[in-house]
């Protein structure tokens, strides 16, 4: 059966059980300020399960992607080592809202799995919740009693809080679950060792593939838990793991799900799976890991430095790391991979196929960037070696290789090992831990339960047509986080504050009282499907009637910037081509940013001629035409744009301005007139295949003019009011250009000058000619002097400082014999002395500069010097 088959088989057998298949959610999560990523099923179900939306089907299906990095056998830096867990991976799942409950989901599932997947029987065993003394629960008879009359007891296995009760995090709905796990070994196998006493023992042979969640509780910020209003199922089944089954395979990676890719890393490397670990490993290491990247990429989340951008990022490196070390690539290959990925899966996640030439580009190119960044780190690690007193290398330096510059510890390790030294990774460890402390504590956050004031209201979003309103709360609580402080979140029956969302900017305002009290209103964002309102306060009576009122200039500029983003969308189309696609924008109330893909850089011509297509259409006074709830087929009908890695509802809105119609959910003003005027600030990569551009509207254009017309008088009034600024300033460059080669020549016949001086001080040291002393030059005169003294000197040692604009500089120059004579390297000299100046630097082991803020210690670095000459 191919993976294919299983797939379809899943969704069939649910869809014969009155269940609406619906499909993948994005795997990188948008609007949700909880999660980076989709890590479950159950992710873009949540709403419905708080109660906060109505599904159009209580009864669900899907195969989700999914990405998960850390948590419960999920560490980054394991995957791979075994043959059954993955950072990317399919989740088969099956929901009831409320409908059905433990009954229907455990016969189902054992139909599925033993009548339709024709799974031995006797090869399964399930888990049910043993009960939890702190949560004072009892063992979940009910599961029990279901499973018994379908398996013997000794197929039954009682599960402790940490296997069999599952949370969507601190607080929220949870409830106890039933796994069922599946012994693929041998006869010989089972026959000398009982299967149950395997489970949840990590066995490679006796796994998990499928977890059946009643969730029937809510967790409270205390920890207690209170019976949900409402019993829902939450299933997940691990698609590869299935499939392992299914093929009758030993490991996830003898599926067809990666035997493709695994073939086409054979081919490229002319390396062979199945001969050697390490070669293993690396392979199914770049098979995983090239999975996560292009789905993601697909999904609209670049590699970056930051944020999900940064796991990504990664994660890549983690593969390419892997290529490098263990199968001897040190050119981008793993982007060849993405061709295979995309005839084998673009079927079931078409966006594969869509976006194929985008995510090939950035894999190729974040390869070249991080094998560049090795071979770097390969230098400075050589370094950290050569300085090294001992053979043990100090974690703190071995994190700064991993910190700063990406070298990944276990290479610097099997390097250390190799040139028979060791690392402290006691020190890295604990730098390491600092390190995640420190993130963890900027961006923990503690939450109260919600206050429920009203329980029957559904919240009703009026910001289109109204920017204030008459609300009342409906429930609020209490955050704290180290960035932000104490806030209140507020969620009203109405409201016109608009969430953050689609790359728009949630909106701010204030909240007033019926006494004329006033709470600010600091952002809105949606959660869950609601949108929440943030205060630094609430206000001092919760149970009346409010006045909202929503900024109107911060809304009306953010709705001018959001309409030019969708004229400029169009421009670029217009201008470059329809290969143009939006990749991510930024609208906030000073400006939007837009990304973009396309091949190469702007030239100034194209950027006037999209600059004049948007101002045309700004002159052109074209109206808004909104359309509501229309049917999703209908808009695309009508030719509206849909945005790659957006999930969008069976019915969505439309926003048209003349020929320009996309699906949007932000707001815009009534008619482009009211944009005034489009200013491009700046045009760059983000990526390989991707442009980013920045512009400006309305009030923030007009304040461009304003200080670029202040500059030109100033300008002018320097030049004594020339009439032709340009020519003149052009004629200054000449003369300033003529000056400095006038100074340059003077600095180097200072320099000459002071050389036979200083050749007359040098002083021998353990054969070594030596001098370490303060001149009067800047960084280019001292190079010169050095060079020019080592080509008269042999075993020359210089250091030599000055002080500029009350900045310090140390150079040091080391002939070419000492470097590889006796071990010395200018480059770790000096940074090591860059700590008396407070600054840093480095360079090439025979010549190298540091700069620094504090030339009161330019004395004290010359006179420790010496100590590298002993």
């Amino acid at each position: 059966m191919t993976s294919q088959e299983v797939r379809n088989q899943f969704l069939n057998f649910f869809k014969e059980k009155n269940h609406k298949i619906v499909p993948s959610a994005p795997m990188v999560m948008k609007d949700d300020p909880t999660l980076m990523f989709t890590n479950a099923g159950m992710n873009q179900f949540k709403e419905y399960f708080l109660g906060n939306s109505v599904p159009k089907s209580k009864r669900l299906t899907d195969s989700q992607k999914c990405l998960r990095v850390s948590g419960k056998h999920n560490d980054l830096e394991e995957v791979g080592k075994d043959t059954y867990h993955h950072t990317m991976f399919e989740m088969l799942g099956n929901w009831s809202i409320g409908d059905y409950f433990k009954k229907e989901a455990i016969a189902w599932a054992w139909e599925l799995l033993t009548e339709v997947y024709k799974i031995d029987k006797d090869s399964l065993y399930v888990s049910v919740f043993e009960g939890s003394e702190d949560d004072g629960l009892p063992l979940d008879q009910e599961a029990y009693d279901l499973w018994k009359a379908i398996v013997p007891e000794d197929r039954i296995i009682k599960g402790n809080k940490k296997d069999n009760f599952w949370e969507m995090g601190d607080q929220g709905p949870c409830g106890p679950c039933s796994e069922i796990h599946v012994d693929i070994r041998s006869k010989e196998e089972k026959a000398k060792v009982d299967g149950a006493s395997l489970v949840n023992q990590d066995h490679p042979q006796v796994v998990e593939i499928w977890n059946l969640v009643f969730m029937q509780f809510n967790r409270k910020a205390n920890g207690s838990l209170e019976p949900l209003p409402e019993k829902h199922i939450d299933t997940g089944m691990g698609f590869e793991r299935l499939c392992m089954v299914l093929q009758g395979k030993q490991s996830n990676y003898d599926t067809d799900v990666f035997t493709p890719l695994i073939r086409e890393v054979e081919i490229i490397t002319g390396k062979k799976y199945g001969k050697d670990e390490e070669t293993d490993i690396a392979i199914r290491v770049i098979s995983d890991h090239v999975r996560a990247v292009a789905f993601s990429i697909a999904d609209g989340q670049l590699p970056s430095n930051t944020g999900a951008g940064y796991v990504i990022r990664r994660i890549l490196r983690r593969a390419i790391r892997y290529g490098f070390t263990f199968l001897d690539t040190n050119k981008p290959f793993i982007y060849r991979l993405v061709r295979v990925l995309s005839e084998q899966m673009g079927k079931a996640f078409p966006e594969l196929k869509e976006q194929y030439q985008l995510i090939e580009n950035v894999i190729k190119e974040e390869e070249s960037s991080f094998l560049s960044t090795l071979e770097q780190g390969l230098v400075l690690l050589d370094s950290v070696i050569k300085s090294s007193k001992d053979k043990t290398i100090a974690g703190d330096k071995a994190f700064e290789l991993y910190d700063t510059f990406g070298f990944p510890i276990d290479l610097t390790a099997l390097i250390l090992e190799e040139k028979g030294y060791q690392l402290d990774k006691e020190g890295f460890e604990k730098a390491l831990k600092a390190q995640k402390d420190r993130s963890r504590a900027a961006s923990e956050v503690s939450k109260d339960d919600w206050n429920i004031l009203k329980t029957d209201t559904e919240q009703e979003f009026i910001g289109y047509d109204s920017l204030e309103a008459d609300v009342k709360l409906v429930k609020y609580r209490k955050v704290t986080s180290k960035k932000e402080g104490d806030q209140y979140q507020m969620v009203f029956n109405l409201t016109p504050f608009y969430a953050e969302g689609g790359g728009q900017v949630g909106d701010k305002g204030y909240l007033e009282a019926s006494n004329g009290d006033v709470t600010y209103i600091v952002d809105t964002k949606r959660e869950n499907n609601e949108i929440v309102h943030f205060a630094k306060s609430l206000p001092k009576e919760v149970s009346g009637t409010f006045k909202a009122v929503v900024d109107k200039k911060q809304r009306w500029r953010t709705a001018c910037n959001h309409t030019a983003t969708h004229l400029l969308h169009q421009a670029l189309r217009e201008v470059l081509g329809t290969h143009v696609e939006q990749k991510g924008s930024a609208v906030h109330s000073k400006y939007l940013r837009f990304d973009f893909s396309h091949f190469s850089k702007l030239t100034t011509e194209e950027l006037r001629e999209v600059e004049n297509f948007v101002n045309a259409r700004i002159d052109g006074h074209l109206p808004l035409e909104e359309s509501r709830n229309v049917p999703m087929k209908e808009a695309m009908e009508q030719g509206a744009m849909a945005l790659f890695g957006e999930k969008y509802g069976d019915t969505v809105r439309t926003i048209r301005f003349g020929q320009s119609i996309e699906l949007c959910g932000g707001t815009h003003v009534k008619n482009t007139a009211d944009i005034w005027h489009f200013k491009i600030v700046s045009e760059g990569a983000v990526a390989a295949g991707i442009r980013r551009i920045e512009a400006i509207t309305s009030d923030a254009v007009k304040e461009f003019y304003f200080n670029n017309n202040r500059m030109l008088f100033e300008i002018k009034d320097m030049l004594k009011n020339s009439q032709d600024p340009v020519k003149s300033v052009a004629s200054l460059q000449e003369e300033n250009l003529a000056l400095k080669k006038q100074v340059e020549q003077l600095l180097k016949d200072k320099a000459r000058g002071l050389k036979n001086e200083l050749i007359a001080e040098l002083e021998e040291v353990n054969g070594i000619q030596f001098l370490a002393k303060k001149v009067d030059l800047d960084a280019g005169g001292i190079k010169d002097l050095a060079f020019e003294m080592g080509g008269q000197v042999d075993k020359l040692f210089l250091l030599l400082a000055s002080e500029k604009d009350g900045k310090a500089i140390l150079s040091c120059y080391i002939s070419k014999d000492l470097v590889a004579g006796k071990d010395l390297n200018a480059g770790t000299i000096v940074r090591e002395l860059g700590k008396y100046i407070q600054g840093g630097g480095g360079g090439q082991p025979f010549f190298a500069t540091a700069g620094g803020k504090n030339p009161a210690g330019i004395p004290e670095a010359l006179d420790k010097v010496k100590e590298y000459l002993s």
